[in-house]
């Protein structure tokens, strides 16, 4: 137990450097999070194209 508190202590840098890993992970999370949501707001809106195009040909 006592080797896996001076793991986590990291020479007394555990606070800085497990919250630069928590925060990057964080970040991480929103990117994919962002992409993911700008992805289908551009599916979306090609759907909509693609369905006004295939009205005006119709005409």
């Amino acid at each position: 137990m006592n080797k896996i508190l001076e793991f986590l202590s990291q020479g007394g840098y555990g606070g800085y450097i497990w919250s630069a890993y928590g925060m990057t992970l964080a970040l991480l999370v929103i990117e994919t999070l962002g992409l993911r949501r700008g992805q289908r707001a551009i599916l979306a809106r090609l759907q909509r194209l693609l369905r006004l195009r295939n009205a005006g040909d119709k005409q």
